[in-house]
């Protein structure tokens, strides 16, 4: 859509290679009061540093002024990237742009996880019979009883512990010590076992006892059954202490490590915490997933019932605050412009300069994020209105290229400074709010759009200037006014559809401005599904990305991000 951002383009590098004059005049001034009797070495574009010439003139690009550069300075670095935004005074008032100072501190993140409750498997016991026997009578006789250790569970009859009893009572020494050995094998405490010579003689029947305190979750007998040999008689299970299970996902490893506090919650229990450490992260990674099993061990108190709170299987939330073991160099997320795998940042210098930096990005914090490389400490970053700047910046680079030519006669020349500035603000902000929508964050997406209705106004009032060149038609004008309303929404889905009536008036506006200037960076793509997403909507949905970003849907947003094509050039 070569033709449609002519007018954007022009008034960017106008209003801004003016007041980037203005500033190096003043700069200039500050240095050098007198440059008379200095001699000039040539004259340059403060828009375009690549723009040279011996003589006076204009910018063969945006029309500027050439500023002449003395002996004795040192004139501006081009920058072939196109890395350099510059902001009239107007422009700034408009965006406000919000800053934060880059600094060493940790990074802290707040996690919320869901898992289970399960027992711990090391408190377990499972009783079996050692040899064939009677259940004679049963102390526990229900599955939920709690037991304490070295408490009666059964007493049972068995001709074979019988024989082996009256052995040890017999025997002495060696002899003894064996006869003991065997009937530990039989199941027999140390304490059962040197208690024998204490009972009567003709004791019958052999206790079996708890090996461990907790509850009984199996019980597979009944009194007068006869059991065989290794058949399972009790499960008992000790809940003092459970486990807490959860999966964590990939990008959350970096932030667990053994020994970490977690809180726990559960549904089933409104105003009670639990608190656990991290004991075991799986080492193994689901390929399904991505995720990784990790293990919480708590505590589990009784109520006053003297029943555990925490039931096995029990559903529960958890939080998890985490922070790096050491100071990292961090900005604020909100400073982090990321499309794909591309991440920026703007360094404010002051004055209505921006400097776009390429990020290397580390961990992420609540928020703060990690800077590997491309910013330092203190330097100041734009964390409001960076959306806005970043459209300034993507226009900027169309222009970046010494190959670009303006033709001489550019029909925005004759609009004011203040004209130019509110054409350019209104496109760099339609670009921002699609990117809001694209990303799902409605919080953006509403303060970007704070200001679309004064700015589309500005924006209107420059154009009426060039109503009669480029066949721009009230019914346009009228139509864009009426959808730039925007006063906050509380779902995207409305959103969305107030956005796709603003999208489509501005289209329309666009397309009617014809120009001759190329503009390879600024592109229209259309989406064949929107009513899928917006029912009721027209079909045909148009939105304008700046620069050369992958496609990114504002319509659909993650649920079919690149879905749509671009517009041939109009």
């Amino acid at each position: 859509m070569k033709t449609i951002f002519t007018i954007l383009t022009t008034a960017i590098v106008a209003a801004t290679a003016t007041w980037l004059g203005l500033r190096s005049d003043t700069h200039d001034h500050s240095h050098h009061p007198d440059h008379a009797g200095s001699q000039i070495l040539y004259y340059q574009s403060a828009m375009h540093p690549w723009i040279k010439s011996d003589k006076p003139g204009r910018c063969t690009i945006c029309g500027m002024e050439l500023t002449p550069v003395y002996a004795g300075e040192q004139g501006l670095e081009a920058s072939e990237e196109g890395n350099l935004v510059t902001l009239s005074r107007t422009q700034v008032q408009v965006l406000n742009p919000g800053t934060s100072l880059v600094k060493m501190a940790p990074l802290v993140r707040n996690l919320s996880v869901a898992g289970t409750i399960t027992n711990d498997s090391t408190r377990i016991a499972v009783l079996s019979a050692y040899t064939d026997f009677r259940i004679d009578k049963l102390h526990v006789n229900y599955v939920g009883a709690e037991v304490k250790a070295g408490q009666p569970l059964a007493e049972i009859y068995s001709p074979t512990i019988l024989q082996a009893t009256r052995e040890y009572r017999q025997l002495s020494g060696d002899l003894r010590e064996k006869a003991a050995l065997r009937l530990k094998q039989f199941g027999l405490t140390d304490a059962q076992i040197r208690s024998i010579p204490e009972q009567p003689e003709d004791t019958l029947v052999t206790q079996i006892l708890a090996p461990l305190g907790g509850t009984v979750v199996v019980r597979n007998i009944r009194e007068g059954q006869y059991v065989s040999s290794g058949q399972a008689l009790f499960e008992i299970a000790d809940f003092s202490r459970m486990w807490f299970l959860f999966d964590a996902y990939e990008q959350d490893l970096p932030w667990i490590r053994i020994g970490q506090e977690v809180v726990i919650t559960a549904p089933s229990l409104p105003g009670h915490q639990f608190s656990g450490k991290v004991v075991f992260i799986n080492p193994n990674v689901n390929s399904l997933t991505r995720s990784i099993p990790v293990r919480v061990e708590l505590d589990n108190p009784a109520d006053e019932t003297g029943h555990r709170l925490l039931l096995n299987g029990l559903y529960a939330d958890a939080h998890i605050a985490m922070e790096t073991l050491r100071p990292v160099l961090a900005a604020p997320r909100s400073a982090v412009l990321q499309t794909g795998s591309r991440a920026v940042a703007y360094i404010d210098h002051g004055e209505g300069m921006y400097e776009q930096a390429a990020l290397t990005l580390g961990l992420r914090g609540d928020r703060d994020v990690e800077i590997l490389a491309g910013l330092s400490e203190n330097d100041r970053v734009v964390t409001e209105g960076n959306l806005l700047i970043d459209g300034q910046a993507e226009m900027n680079r169309a222009f970046a290229t010494p190959e670009s030519h303006a033709p001489e006669h550019a029909p925005s020349q004759n609009l004011s400074e203040g004209q130019k500035a509110a054409v350019s603000t209104f496109l760099a902000t339609v670009d921002a709010m699609g990117q809001a929508l694209s990303a799902d964050d409605l919080k953006k997406f509403n303060a970007v759009s704070e200001s679309a209705m004064d700015q589309t106004a500005a924006f209107l009032d420059a154009a009426k200037n060039l109503t009669r060149e480029f066949h721009m038609g009230e019914e346009e004008r009228e139509k864009l006014d009426q959808a730039s309303h925007f006063h906050g929404f509380d779902d995207l889905h409305s959103a969305r559809t107030a956005f796709h009536s603003f999208s489509m008036a501005t289209v329309a506006v666009l397309d009617a401005l014809h120009h001759v200037i190329p503009i390879p960076d600024a592109q229209v793509f259309q989406c064949p599904m929107v009513d899928d997403a917006l029912p009721g909507v027209d079909p045909k949905a148009f939105w304008v990305q700046l620069g050369d970003r992958q496609l990114a849907n504002p319509y659909f947003g993650a649920e079919m991000l690149r879905c749509g094509s671009k517009v041939a050039d109009r």
